[in-house]
């Protein structure tokens, strides 16, 4: 029975292919990307000749049915991003839903994504969590900080460098000057670096030194004594 599987790619280095995504990237008789041209020197990389077709924020909303479509008639597709697990902040939700809805089987390979590792990296807790991705540039943003102030899991941000200093500021003006955080930029690639202090501190810090690369911010919970790492039992006094 066709199906649709979902693959994660390296968000750096090339060598966290994992070997099954190699694999079914090779079986498949379609492979979806983002961008064939970024995707095609990994296909390279790994020997893979599968025929590759763009399917990317532009234009998936006209091509998603002819690929439900493709995948009915009997066609196995592989959908891959530039970098990382398709569908977060990335293309691939809408083409997921689609094919569910339609009955198909979807097979996620699990793999690389960028918040992970940053957020094991920050050193804060991250037995629970939030992830935001990239907040609303304009309209809602302001409503959203507000919201997240009083959030007391770690909260997971993606941002563009071009927005880093007035994001960190921002961060600084709605959860306080004073709250741990973390910037990764370059994760897995060979200017992977890892910056941790308060929002005031790194607003201050890359005010002066310009970032560059792909960028998660890690900003500690509010309002937690907790830290994680040890079961209790319901109704326990900690």
């Amino acid at each position: 029975m066709s199906k649709l599987y979902i693959v994660p790619t390296p968000v750096g280095n090339l060598e966290d292919m994992t070997l099954r995504a190699i694999r079914v990237l090779k079986e498949a008789d379609l492979v979806l990307a983002e961008d064939t041209r970024t995707s095609s020197v990994l296909l390279r990389k790994y020997d893979i000749s599968t025929h590759m077709e763009a399917h990317h924020k532009f234009n998936e909303h006209k091509t998603v049915e002819a690929v439900r479509d493709r995948i009915l008639a009997g066609l196995n597709v592989a959908l891959v991003s530039d970098a990382g697990t398709p569908g977060i902040s990335d293309p691939g939700f809408l083409l997921v839903r689609t094919c569910v809805e339609a009955g198909i089987e979807v097979e996620t390979l699990p793999g690389p994504t960028a918040l992970i590792p940053a957020l094991v990296n920050s050193g804060f807790p991250c037995d629970r969590f939030c992830f935001e991705g990239f907040l609303p540039v304009k309209k809602g943003r302001q409503t959203r900080l507000k919201e997240l102030a009083d959030e007391e899991r770690t909260m997971v941000f993606y941002e563009s460098p071009y927005r880093l200093v007035k994001t960190l500021g921002q961060f600084a003006e709605y959860f306080g000057g004073d709250r741990p955080a973390s910037v990764s930029r370059e994760i897995s690639k060979l200017h992977d670096t890892t910056h941790r202090g308060t929002l005031k501190e790194l607003y201050d810090y890359f005010s002066k030194n310009t970032p560059k690369g792909e960028i998660v911010i890690i900003v500690k919970g509010g309002k937690v004594d907790y830290e994680g790492g040890e079961d209790f039992d319901e109704g326990e006094t900690l």
